[in-house]
């Protein structure tokens, strides 16, 4: 489960943006002054941090340039300054994104959810990522798979959903979460389109060698990727 820390001193606000990402399946710590954010940072290692600008005794853009001296963790700046020099400021101090109050619930835990996963992209280098068990190969610099030695001709967003079901094994995704990995400009996409891209997808992994079980879906929540469903070779 990712961390997220909120780093906001209106309440309200912080309660909100809590309550959205915990039911999207993200745990959260919240912190009032930019003190106390900087402190729970060292301590607890989040893997994304929402930023308030305006925040008591220290700044967001404080927080964010001490941050940045030593990770490169996504920071997302949350506030209700309007004026571009301040967006540049927070950009050019290293924030990955800016989000001008007032805002959608909704978005902002989309844009979490595209940032956290091109953060574990990244850090799990998948340029040579190989899942030994199913035999599947993926190279995210090339967005070419590989099942068995053979290569699979996937659209862009058939290959993110394969990338995001084979992360972790077993694992139920719900098809929220697999829009939001596989579409990046958070468009509307109903239900049926990712139903039909998994379709395709388990086509292809078939003709590929693999067995039409090795996409599992689950009856209301979503789809499964089983590593176990394998062929022999």
């Amino acid at each position: 489960m990712s961390t997220i820390l909120i780093a906001e001193d209106e309440p309200d606000i912080a309660n909100l943006l809590r309550d959205y990402l915990q039911q999207s399946g993200y745990e959260c710590i919240c912190k009032e002054t930019g003190t106390d954010a900087l402190q729970a940072f060292h301590a607890h290692d989040p893997d994304l941090v929402l930023l308030d600008v305006m925040m008591p005794e220290m700044d967001g853009l404080e927080v964010c340039r001490k941050i940045r001296e030593e990770s490169r963790v996504p920071i997302l700046f949350i506030t209700a300054r309007h004026d571009e020099v301040d967006r540049i400021v927070g950009l050019r101090l290293g924030a990955d994104d800016y989000i001008v109050k007032p805002f959608s619930p909704r978005e902002v835990v989309a844009r979490v959810d595209a940032h956290i996963r091109r953060q574990q992209w990244q850090q799990s280098d998948r340029t040579d990522a190989e899942n030994t068990t199913s035999g599947l190969f993926l190279d995210t610099g090339a967005y070419q798979a590989r099942y068995n030695g053979d290569i699979m001709e996937l659209t862009p967003v058939e290959f993110r959903l394969l990338a995001t079901l084979s992360r972790q094994p077993g694992r139920v995704y719900r098809r929220e979460e697999l829009i939001s990995a596989a579409y990046d400009d958070h468009r509307v996409v109903s239900d049926r389109t990712v139903d039909s891209h998994i379709k395709n997808l388990r086509n292809k992994l078939h003709s590929a060698g693999a067995p039409t079980t090795i996409i599992q879906a689950v009856y209301g929540v979503g789809y499964k990727y089983q590593a176990g469903s394998t062929i022999s070779s």
